[in-house]
């Protein structure tokens, strides 16, 4: 049995979403036990050059929302790229995940040819939808996502492997 385009995108979007949650939901346990403020954390990056945690958490939606959409052939939502408190990041994950519940599987499946055009940084990408899954969509919600729990672990929110692997079965 063959895995289809929805089977391979839209389910890992939306665990890798609920994984994304819940490191913000220890992270926020982690600073009150600590006596800390949670917001604290908004701003923590790896290096100088990265995004903050809030600008992990917008990619990672972005990437979810984008991707998708670009398979499906539709449009996404736009969101505005406002988020400054924790809360607004876990309503924007939970309104990226509202969206990709929409995501219907025939809208997606039988489209592993068509061809696919992004333009990250000003420059042209294009890809067979197959191929713009496994080279960019995915390898790019992962990295944010990792990125964001990476952050995390740098501010001292103890979290392990099973809090990433959470609900991968």
């Amino acid at each position: 049995m063959s895995l289809s385009l929805y089977d391979i995108s839209v389910p890992a979007f939306q665990r890798g979403l609920d994984v994304l949650s819940h490191l913000l939901e220890q992270g926020v346990a982690h600073a009150q036990a600590q006596g800390q403020d949670p917001a604290q954390l908004l701003t923590g990056r790896l290096a100088p050059d990265m995004y903050t945690l809030i600008g992990q958490v917008q990619s990672a939606s972005d990437a979810a929302k984008f991707g998708a959409a670009r398979l499906a052939g539709i449009a996404p939502p736009s969101f505005a790229d406002t988020e400054t408190t924790l809360e607004e990041l876990r309503e924007r994950i939970a309104k990226t995940q509202a969206f990709l519940s929409t995501v219907t599987p025939q809208s997606m499946d039988g489209q592993e040819e068509r061809e696919i055009v992004i333009r990250p940084g000003g420059r042209e990408l294009t890809f067979v939808a197959r191929d713009y899954i496994r080279g960019f969509m995915l390898p790019n919600f992962y990295f944010h996502l990792t990125t964001a729990y990476g952050i995390l672990r740098h501010l001292g929110v103890p979290l392990g492997k099973q809090d990433y692997l959470r609900g991968a079965a």
